[in-house]
């Protein structure tokens, strides 16, 4: 191998250093001196123009500010509002499913009434004439004077409503601890049996007799909060009546609080009976004033700038006693002894015009407003900006209406303006500044540049050109030439690069008979490799093909025979299962014994072998079962659950499955157990649809369940059909991904009434079938026609 190849490079006019020193420096130089001009220049126009400039970004600038703070604070007021109303319709959520369902309600409030005694038993109190339980108990209820019978007790109704309201121990105490603070949290009745139920427990008819005298002998809604009830009953007749669409919570005007003594706002909820044509009562909550106060009083402008809540008719609800003495505020308090006391602080009635003269419409929205104030005998310039809220309905006294608060900003123009002049002061300071740094920046950039330039020219032309020489010695075909670059810049890389290259090149020349040699080999070996793999691949698909078409075979060979689905002689049974897979996870069963007959039908979840072994579960518990002769549903269901549970939690599965059985005994028809709703065709051709969601639980979910089990009895008369399905069927997609459905499956069903169940399962098939077309099937189609004939 020959010496390294170096070549010293040369200065002349012609050589590539000098090109480079004269390109390269005088670019540099043309740079500097025009961007130094362009800068001195641009400072000296940026001098003249920048007070003007200024001003006016420093202006937008703080109104933007001011804007966004106002925005800010008003999305923290809704965010508030926004938590209370999330519990009031937790707690509303709750009252209100127990009045849609009755026979709920009052076994809670049974069980209620037996476990805390307490909550739902009053003690009367002949000196304010009403009666309200003993302390101890989640929650205080009371019961007005007008609400209790001769004995002193409450009416039967009346009784019946202060169980069914003893739910609220139950929800109350842990909204109360989250979510945003609340002062209380109550239920009262409907306007005929108005029972007052709060948590926490308080002295509360107490309270309200030393505050509210003679409210024990008024109606209790009209002498509170008269017009509320009357609007709830108008929302309820006609819904599209409601001021704010989509929004039942009513939210009143701040007041003070009959127990604590503090001002608060109070929020209902109204409560409707179950037909939704009247009101049931309302679930209400408290929160202080001090809560909005909170969020308002914090806001700090500049030195002195402060921010006030007001409603929309200009009654300020929120503001720090400065800003309230600054704004001229005047407080005032409603009428003691009508209903609850208000808070009257109204911008229309400040001692300052411009105050008073404040538009609160849409239009000032975000808007800056320029108002001068009377301080110590001067004009103050201010800047106000108002930003609405999210509107919601108001109680005042009256009808509710719709009410938008507004979250007002108030700051001295002198605080926002002080920093202009202070920028002026500073821009002007800044740009000799600049001038002078600008001008010797240019001068030691010209040294530096000009020594850089030189210097570097060297180390770079002389790596090209030991480059450029041993280029022309590989070219000549001497393979082993090297260059030494010493820099480790990116001409060295291609030093390096360069030496690699031409050992790659001398090497390959001298071996590249022995490298195409082993390259074959190696091609050779990994063709072997792949057809060996291709071998085991082929063998493991045929495996468990093999396996998953016997798992497919042993689960058709447990579906029901013709002979079993003629089992009963009054009824006829047509069946049709589909799998999506070669295994699928659907099940239909028809077990006989004796003159009994269970007609089971269910759906493991997913597909595929671990749902058919679970189906194939099932079916031999099932089977077992009906043969030791029990014929209560109930501990059927029970049973198989237990055994299926148990294979689940051995094998480590997730899988369970919706199950329904009908029990069929001499006429008699009986459905158990928690799957797709159930179909009965009439013999006068009406369709009923059955819903199982109260009768179980999915099976293998749980290890006992017992408890959530339950029957209905069916009537099943000549002519009637009962359809039973998967939910394969009314999940088929067809190609525009429309599902069939259940109101599809019904119509399917009317239109064979009279036929045979064969005949009504054929046509139901065709119809779902037509309606899927080309579509892939994803899930397991199962469908059981029963006909009584």
């Amino acid at each position: 191998m020959s010496a390294p190849a170096e070549e010293t490079p040369r200065f002349g006019l012609h050589s590539f250093r000098a090109k480079f020193v004269l390109v390269v420096g005088g670019a540099v130089l043309f740079d500097l001196l025009m961007s130094g001009g362009l800068a001195l220049w641009n400072v000296q126009r940026l001098s003249e123009d920048a007070t003007s400039e200024v001003g006016a970004g420093l202006t937008e600038a703080n109104q933007a500010y001011i804007r966004s703070y106002a925005d800010s604070t008003a999305s923290r007021v809704d965010l508030l509002l926004d938590r209370v109303h999330a519990d009031v319709k937790s707690l509303a959520g709750v009252l209100q499913a127990q009045i849609d369902n009755p026979d709920r309600q009052k076994q809670v409030g049974a069980t209620l009434a037996r476990q805390t005694a307490g909550s739902v038993s009053v003690v009367y109190n002949p000196e304010g004439d009403w009666s309200q339980n003993l302390p101890g108990a989640p929650s205080v209820v009371s019961v007005w004077g007008y609400l209790l019978g001769p004995d002193r007790k409450p009416l039967p109704e009346v009784q019946e409503e202060i169980e069914n309201s003893a739910v609220l121990d139950l929800v109350a105490p842990s909204l109360l601890t989250t979510g945003s603070s609340k002062l209380q949290m109550y239920y009262i009745g409907p306007k005929e049996r108005p029972i007052f139920r709060t948590a926490p427990y308080t002295d509360q008819a107490q309270t309200f007799d030393r505050l509210y005298p003679g409210h024990n002998k008024a109606e209790f809604w009209e002498f509170f909060f008269p017009g509320v009830y009357g609007s709830w009953q108008q929302w309820a007749a006609k819904p599209d009546s409601r001021v704010v669409s989509g929004n039942d919570i009513t939210q009143t005007a701040p007041y003070t609080d009959a127990i604590t003594g503090k001002l608060i706002v109070s929020f209902f909820h109204p409560l409707w009976t179950p037909d939704r044509g009247g009101v049931a009562g309302a679930a209400g909550a408290d929160i202080t004033l001090d809560q909005l106060a909170e969020v308002v009083e914090n806001v700090r402008v500049a030195d002195s700038g402060f921010g006030f809540l007001t409603m929309s008719n200009g009654n300020v609800v929120a503001i720090n006693p400065k800003g309230e003495e600054t704004i001229g505020l005047v407080s005032s308090s409603g009428k003691a002894g009508e209903g609850v006391t208000g808070l009257e602080r109204s911008l229309g009635g400040s001692t300052q015009p411009a105050i008073a003269a404040l538009a609160l419409d849409q239009n000032n929205d975000g808007v800056v407003q320029h108002i001068t104030l009377n301080q110590s005998g001067e004009g103050v310039p201010y800047i106000v900006v108002l930003k609405k809220l999210k509107q919601t309905n108001l109680w005042t006294s009256g009808p509710i209406q719709a009410q938008a608060m507004s979250v007002g900003i108030v700051v001295p123009e002198r605080e926002i303006y002080a920093s202009l002049f202070a920028a002026q002061k500073s821009i002007s300071q800044a740009t000799n500044r600049i001038l002078l740094y600008q001008l010797l920046a240019i001068m030691v950039s010209l040294l530096i540049v000009f020594a850089a330039v030189f210097g570097l020219s060297k180390r770079i032309t002389a790596g090209l050109s030991a480059l450029a020489g041993a280029a022309r010695r590989l070219q000549n075909k001497d393979y082993s030439v090297r260059v030494n670059i010493p820099s480790r810049d990116e001409v060295g890389e291609v030093g390096v690069a360069f030496n690699r290259m031409a050992q790659e090149i001398s090497y390959n020349t001298e071996h590249l008979e022995q490298l195409v040699d082993d390259r074959t080999r190696d091609l050779e070996e990994a063709n072997q490799e792949i057809s060996s793999l291709n071998d085991k691949l082929r063998s493991e698909n045929l495996r468990l093909g093999a396996e998953l078409d016997v798992a497919r075979q042993i689960q058709m060979m447990v579906l029901p025979k013709e002979r079993d689905l003629e089992a009963i002689p009054e009824v006829e049974i047509a069946a049709y299962m589909r799998p999506a897979d070669e295994v699928g996870g659907d099940y239909y069963d028809v077990l006989e014994n004796g003159s009994r007959v269970k007609v089971g039908i269910g759906d493991v979840t997913g597909h595929g072998l671990e749902s058919g072994v679970l189906m194939l579960m099932v079916q031999s518990v099932a089977r077992a079962l009906q043969e030791t002769g029990d014929g209560d549903p109930l501990q059927f269901l029970d049973r198989l659950n237990r055994a299926i549970y148990k294979n689940i939690e051995r094998t480590n599965s997730d899988k369970h499955l919706s199950l329904a059985f009908l029990d069929y005994d001499g006429g008699r028809m009986t459905l158990s157990g928690q799957h797709e709703e159930v179909l009965v065709l009439r013999a006068g051709g009406e369709v009923e649809r059955i819903d199982t969601l109260d009768l179980g639980l999915p099976v293998g979910l749980e290890r006992d369940i017992s408890p959530f089990v339950a029957t209905r009895d069916i009537p099943f008369v000549s002519g009637d059909v009962i359809v039973l399905h998967t939910d394969g069927v009314t999940e088929a997609e067809a190609e525009d991904g429309e599902l069939f459905g259940l109101d599809r499956l019904c119509e399917s069903a009317r239109q064979r009434h009279g036929r045979s169940a064969e005949e009504i399962k054929t046509g139901i098939v065709e119809d779902l079938m037509a309606h899927i077309g080309a579509k892939k099937i994803h899930d397991d189609i199962t469908l059981v026609v029963m006909r009584h004939r």
